[in-house]
């Protein structure tokens, strides 16, 4: 696929359609604002002041919390509705997910199963035939003129899903005034920046990266043991930071099955999750397949 620069716009080529990609301004504002305070203010603070144990801790409950509202919330249970479960629970999973600050449930899932649908075409949001870095994030910085009304549709329907997009600058918000109100409890003004630079900034810039490599790294190497019609490929030290996503090849062969990893030693805390719920109650009707490979 060739792209070129021009001026403030990206150009693709399909076929003999040239396909215009205005540069999103705002949201190189937000991801510029992200990445710099993440690789600039918070190393310097640590330097200069140092993090506590609390901090650490914090940042390390946030970034399990987020990291699974993201799996268990946004791609199992709503875009591949692989299990359902009460309210309360898909209320939390959808709060947790607004806290990773990648967009709304609503427009996370548009985009993956457009990517499901679409994969290595033009039309595939990420697509990883355009290389490592538009894959991992150049996509993010770029309007959509593939976006289409017959992928959030059925996500319209689900009246949770709708109540997050309508409330999802508030829940992005509070996401970030958590650390900062915890610290500023627990030891002052300066915990309290502290707080937000680690378990806040630091803690979002990681989950959003260790969810990029799922686009990037993921279509790119690895495994391909449930076939190669496409460039998804399983990578299970990429699992490690994404609480099993990384088998990924076996989720584009089987989108909807509530496991990942659906062998018993595969690391897939997402999946345990979802089985731990049902256990107690708060989960129900997981899909599973039963591949005659497997």
């Amino acid at each position: 696929m060739n792209q070129a620069f021009a001026g403030t716009e990206i150009l693709s080529r399909t076929g003999t359609e040239t396909v215009t990609r205005p540069i999103d301004y705002i949201a190189i504002a937000l991801f510029s604002m992200i990445v710099l305070v993440a690789l600039i203010g918070v190393p310097v603070f640590g330097f200069t002041y140092g993090y506590t144990g609390f901090d650490w801790i914090l940042f390390g409950i946030l970034y399990v919390v987020t990291g699974l509202g993201i799996t268990v919330g946004y791609h199992r249970m709503i875009s591949h509705r692989s299990f359902t479960c009460p309210d309360a629970v898909k209320v939390a999973l959808l709060i947790a997910g607004g806290w990773a600050f990648q967009n709304s449930a609503l427009k996370w899932s548009a985009d993956h199963v457009r990517h499901h649908a679409k994969v290595d075409q033009e039309e595939d949001p990420y697509n990883a035939k355009k290389g490592f870095w538009y894959s991992h994030c150049g996509w993010l910085l770029l309007k959509d003129p593939y976006a289409d009304d017959k992928y959030t549709a059925q996500f319209k329907k689900d009246t949770l899903v709708v109540w997050q997009e309508k409330y999802y600058a508030p829940i992005l918000i509070s996401g970030f005034a958590l650390p900062f109100l915890a610290g500023l409890f627990h030891g002052g003004w300066m915990s309290g920046l502290g707080c937000f630079l680690l378990a806040g900034v630091g803690r979002a810039f990681l989950v959003l990266n260790s969810t990029f490599c799922i686009n990037s790294i993921c279509h790119m190497w690895g495994d391909q043991p449930n076939g190669t019609d496409n460039s998804s490929r399983d990578s299970w030290w990429i699992s490690l930071i994404t609480f099993g996503e990384g088998y990924h090849n076996y989720h584009h062969a089987y989108p909807k099955d509530y496991r990942n990893g659906p062998k018993w030693y595969n690391f897939d805390p997402s999946k345990w999750l979802i089985f731990g719920l049902r256990t107690v109650g708060l989960a129900g009707n997981l899909y599973r397949v039963c591949p005659k490979t497997k």
